[in-house]
């Protein structure tokens, strides 16, 4: 459009642009600064500016970096711009409250003469994270700015229009990932995108045009995962991999650990042969675990005896129904192994008291005090949603006024006050439903789900650190096993192993029938035969569909849709078998290499452990709203269940029988 001189180009600019410095609804003419905005090309770099109305482009008084969070000197986030009625919908409680950071890190360009030119802002494309605008037909257009760490700046309002001319203009240079489920909101990703491998705490990706489920992995794999691979389009090509580069990060690398021309520096193990690894043991699994035989590990006050001869029986068998309601406590920490019935029961009643007393501070909240508080509302309405289409072909929770469901959404609503900093993230009620349908006791059942949460939680934390690097162990416990079929994946574009972190997410919850699950999850609860043996189990599942594979020579779309295609049809006692055939072949290879030693508990694993959000008991990261699932929140969305409500009834034997009413 022009020159600005010292080679800077002009590539968009449009008058008529107020800057709303108050972050309230209150339309005030005198929280609207008039001024230009533009997108100016500045060598390597693009960036977006507003300037008051009078005040050249060379007065912008901060220059947004990473370590900025201040505008005007004051520190704003996505919770106090104009707008607070954006509602995300995985919002999550630990985002309440806004950063502040000291006022030095905030790099002053320059002294602007005038009273408005304290509110200029540049900000470079690469900084960007996200847009939002207005709802349409609500007064004038606006725009609200979010950089990548996640600070708002001020709304402009297009009082004269131009807010497509300007996205049309950024599309130039950012891919404009537009949601499906919520217009309003832009997620913006360069050209040159990431690779999927690196795309979990990085990429947001959306193509506007396309309603391809592997897009919507890329943009956020917690939601999109539960969906379908079966539509895969070419557009995922695109989307993986910048023009001249390779689409993923190749499955010998990852079991490396390092980048093939780092593998010279020392402190990394390169797997540089192939170890012989022997014949592979045939193994059989044994009978379940009788109420007689679990009878028999009882003491006369009620202790268990041999507790790790009885996790390796119940590993190598599993249960019978009619034991799990009382074994699974023992599995899940519910109750201690060592403790007595006596201990038990009275350490059931303390629960229970503990389980109402959280449930009364969502359950007490008036629906004023609801309106005040949009996170109770964000997570009523995400709850609400996903039990109502969670296991609904299960008996237990048919229909619409199953007390099933309710029970379901009680005990989700109060995981969210037990656990502030997590809340609730998507697929939690895939990992409840199962232990719900066990125990059918509300208390027990959510005592129960915290216990199995303390093994999972670090599947939701922000950073998706915990899915990263079981991937990684993934694939190279895949490289050691099978070097051939790595080869074949990465030849494919598939050595990313995305198709796996479904499975690992929620513990194969939606790959097995569910009388599978019940029994899959007990048998890894035991932690036999050893630390990671679900990373075991995607391995066994790779090899039984090895030959089919390899020897239709699949490319990369077929392989998402024939993985994707394997739910509910796999065989999980084979699954079992050759997954502890697996663990016992690497077992006994004399030179196994110390990584993978370390994976199976087979050597001490030295890797330093994180200080915060790693450790099983520690305190998890929540997620955050641009990496949780992106519909809005409306009050549409609260049509997934009818009104009811639960009346508790309290037993002589401290069990819960629940009725439902409408």
């Amino acid at each position: 459009m022009g020159s600005s001189g010292d080679n800077h180009k002009i590539a968009f600019e449009k008058d008529g642009v107020f800057l709303n410095t108050s972050t309230k609804r209150a339309h005030d003419q005198d929280t609207h600064i008039p001024g230009v905005i533009r997108i100016i090309e500045k060598g390597a770099d693009t960036v977006l500016e507003w300037t008051p109305v009078g005040e050249s482009r060379e007065q912008s008084q901060f220059l947004y970096s990473k370590k900025d969070s201040s505008v005007n000197g004051a520190s704003h986030t996505e919770e106090d711009v104009f707008d607070p009625g954006y509602e995300p919908d995985w919002a999550v409680i630990s985002t309440v409250g806004t950063r502040s950071r000291p006022q030095e890190d905030v790099r002053a360009l320059a002294q602007c003469p005038g009273a408005h030119s304290k509110w200029a802002f540049s900000i470079s494309l690469s900084e960007l994270k996200s847009i939002r605008r207005n709802k349409p037909g609500l007064g004038w257009s606006y725009l609200i700015f979010i950089s990548k760490d996640g600070i708002s700046f001020p709304a402009l309002h297009f009082h004269a229009g131009g807010t497509k001319a300007l996205l049309k203009c950024l599309c130039k240079y950012v891919v404009l990932a537009t949601s499906k489920k919520d217009c309003r909101l832009y997620l913006i990703c360069s050209h040159d995108s990431h690779a999927l491998s690196q795309s979990f705490d990085e990429l947001q990706l959306f193509d506007e045009n396309s309603s391809d489920l592997v897009s919507r992995f890329i943009q956020d794999p917690y939601a999109a995962t539960f969906g379908s691979f079966s539509k895969v389009t070419n557009f995922l090509r695109g989307a993986l991999r910048p023009p001249d580069g390779p689409r993923h990060r190749p499955l010998r690398e990852i079991a490396a650990g390092v980048d093939l021309d780092q593998q010279d520096e020392p402190g990394f193990e390169v797997i540089t042969c192939q170890a012989d690894l022997g014949q592979r043991p045939t193994v059989q699994r044994q009978e379940t675990l009788t109420a007689t035989e679990w009878g028999k590990h009882l003491d006369s006050q009620g202790r268990v005896r041999d507790v790790e001869v009885l996790k390796k029986k119940i590993f190598k068998g599993g249960l019978c129904h009619s034991i799990r309601r009382e074994v699974w406590k023992f599995l899940l920490g519910y109750y201690p192994w060592d403790s007595t019935a006596e201990e038990r029961k009275v350490m059931v009643k303390q629960k229970t008291d503990e389980y109402f007393r959280m449930k009364l501070q969502w359950k007490s909240v008036t629906e004023d005090q609801e309106r005040r508080n949009s996170l109770l509302r964000a997570y009523k309405s995400l709850i609400e949603r996903d039990v109502s289409r969670t296991d609904r072909n299960n008996k237990f929770y048919e229909g619409n006024d199953n007390p099933g469901l309710v029970l379901m959404n009680d005990v989700l609503m109060t995981y969210c006050m037990y656990n502030f900093d997590l809340g609730y993230v998507q697929g939690m009620s895939d990992l409840l439903s199962p232990i719900l349908y066990v125990t059918q006791n509300e208390v027990d059942s959510f005592w129960c789900f915290t216990g199995f949460m303390e093994k999972v939680h670090r599947n939701f934390e922000e950073s998706q650190e915990s899915m990263k690097e079981q991937l990684e162990k993934l694939a190279l416990l895949l490289r050691v096993l099978d070097s051939a079929l790595c080869d074949f994946l990465d030849s494919r574009e598939s050595g990313n192993l995305c198709f796996c972190f479904r499975w690992l997410l929620i513990w194969f919850k939606r790959e097995f029938s569910f009388p599978d699950i019940l029994r899959l999850w007990e048998v890894q609860w035991t932690g036999h035969p050893c630390p990671n043996f679900h990373l075991l189990v995607c391995c066994a599942i790779l090899d039984s569909e090895r030959d089919a594979l390899m020897n239709s020579n699949y490319g990369f779309n077929e392989i998402l849709k024939h993985i994707n295609e394997l739910t509910m049809r796999l065989n999980m006692e084979d699954i079992l078998c050759r997954a502890e055939a697996l663990y016992q072949q690497l077992a006994a290879c004399a030179q196994l290499q110390l990584s993978v030693q370390q994976i199976l508990g087979l050597a001490q694993d030295t890797t330093p452990t994180p200080s915060s959000g790693s450790s099983m008991g520690s305190s998890p990261q929540a997620l955050t709203p641009s990496q949780m699932q992106e519909s809005e929140l409306t009050d549409s969305a609260l049509h997934s269940l009818p009104d009811s409500s639960i009346e508790i009834l309290h037993t002589d034997d401290g069990t819960i029988e629940s009725t439902h009413s409408p």
